[in-house]
């Protein structure tokens, strides 16, 4: 097991800030730092933005596994911003739903935080909010304009990008260049002194609901910022991972990196930035502005397919595809999804139930030594869940044809316990138990009543009455040894 032991830690991820794979060392022994961008809560997750959350629960888990203390901070954008400088998605929101901007908040930070207990998510460490760390992100827009990297306009705070270029590389996660960043002229505010500068603090129209005091007056902090200000606070100047969406490469995280040089003069804010790609419905990226998404609950509900899902059948779809390449939502992929499901969720009850005394030992043609380490480099070739499902449904397929005696009786233990490991403890899904339907609950409560009144009828030593029942519940499949009363 020494060979597995040095297996488990030699984990590479996919860096995007070099392009490449990299082995994953710590800032600090036994210690990671992670921060991954939350939602803003202005409407429902999508199927798309379940994918990010589930990658990163990934990631989180199999680190928790290797022993590390890990320190896992997910943020919460409760700050509408600008759409086009007309309205914020939060006060666009709460104007539709006739709601306080907060109550819109709160309604749907409880929504994120269901759907992703439903699909087994493990809560983060810490999920600070935007507005309960404006003072942060005021004293991270104050020490900017001290470096000359920002200016204010009529109460507006912008970066500026130019000074900024003078003193380090701007681009570097996302290679875009600068000066081609705009081929065409975009609405933007003239009271900018370039055009590619970017929001730290924005004035706030008397109109505006969600705004609060600062030294350039009443206005709200721009997106970057927040981030930049949250994860520093919990994690230092440098931590170990980043993630989000790739979406979010450009241009907010791009952003949040440059607001942290600035600040810190640190050559970067993470040493590894992760991005999950796009899952797709129809051929394009699902988007609530498009209209073109899929909610979980249409899958749990039966909206959307022609039955309902068990939602650790959704996670294992989800998981299906490597975290980096697209992947399309569809009906079928699905549907083979829950077959597979229960092929392994069959495969772990056998091995539950299983009793290693009453094997026969025979040759040792499945290397259950080998299956382990395979699994382990699968998860550590930066977090290749689906070959690692293979791999499950190589040992399933052993299980579930009756081959258990190919593995030997003295490895049958190893195999259930990492069983259980990968398919609980790193991939997170859950056994399905079977629901009781109001049919079955009363017949259940009648049951329970008819041996209570029989046991009544021995007391009063009523034995007819009492022979008759025993009879009577034996006939439907419900024998039972009665105890002496006396």
């Amino acid at each position: 097991m020494e060979e597995i032991n040095y297996i488990k830690n030699n984990l590479k991820i996919y860096n995007t800030l070099t392009g490449k794979k990299e082995l994953f060392k710590t800032i600090h022994k036994k210690h990671v730092g992670i921060y991954v961008c939350g939602p803003t809560v202005y409407n429902h997750l999508h199927l798309g933005n379940c994918r990010t959350f589930v990658s990163f629960d990934i990631v989180f888990r199999y680190l928790k596994h290797l022993g590390y203390k890990v320190r896992y901070v997910r943020n919460i954008t409760d700050v509408g911003h600008l759409e086009n400088d007309l309205e914020d998605k939060i006060s666009k929101k709460s104007r539709i739903e006739g709601l306080e901007p907060m109550e819109i908040v709160q309604k749907y930070t409880l929504s994120f935080h269901n759907l992703l207990s439903i699909l087994n998510v493990l809560p983060p460490s810490i999920e600070p909010t935007a507005t309960g760390h404006l003072i942060e992100q005021i004293d991270m827009i104050k020490e900017l304009i001290k470096r000359n990297l920002a200016y204010e306009i009529n109460g507006s705070v912008y970066f500026n990008l130019k000074e900024y270029k003078k003193l380090y590389p701007y681009g570097i996660l996302s290679k875009n260049k600068i000066d081609k960043l705009f081929n065409k002229k975009l609405n933007f505010s003239e009271e900018k002194r370039n055009l590619q500068d970017f929001s730290l603090w924005k004035r706030a129209h008397p109109s505006h609901i969600m705004s609060w005091n600062s030294p350039w007056g009443k206005g709200f902090p721009g997106w970057h910022i927040e981030c930049t200000a949250m994860s520093t606070k919990y994690l230092g100047e440098i931590f170990d991972i980043h993630g989000g969406g790739i979406d979010l490469k450009f241009p907010h995280h791009e952003c949040e990196l440059a607001q942290a040089i600035g600040v810190y003069n640190k050559n970067y804010l993470a040493h590894y930035w992760m991005h999950t790609n796009m899952l797709t419905l129809n051929g394009k990226k699902m988007s609530k502005s498009t209209g073109n998404f899929l909610e979980l609950k249409d899958l749990i509900h039966n909206k959307f397919c022609k039955k309902t899902f068990f939602p650790s059948i959704i996670r294992f779809f989800i998981l299906q595809s490597h975290y980096r390449s697209v992947m399309d939502f569809s009906n079928q992929g699905l549907m083979n999804a829950e077959k597979g499901y229960y092929r392994i969720m069959k495969a772990v009850k056998i091995l539950k139930n299983l009793h290693p005394k009453t094997l026969t030992m025979n040759h040792h043609v499945f290397d259950v030594f080998y299956w382990i380490k395979s699994c382990y480099k699968a998860i550590n070739d930066d977090f290749n869940i689906p070959l690692l499902i293979s791999h499950l449904f190589e040992a399933t397929h052993v299980v579930n044809s009756f081959s258990i005696n190919d593995i030997g009786k003295s490895h049958v233990n190893l195999l259930k316990k990492y069983m259980i490991y990968f398919v609980f403890d790193i991939l997170g899904l859950q056994e399905q138990k079977k629901e009781i339907n109001p049919s079955e609950e009363k017949f259940q409560i009648l049951i329970e009543r008819l041996i209570k009144f029989r046991t009544e009828a021995r007391k009063q030593k009523n034995w007819i009455l009492s022979d008759r029942i025993r009879e009577e519940l034996s006939y439907i499949g419900i024998p039972f040894h009665d105890d002496k009363l006396f």
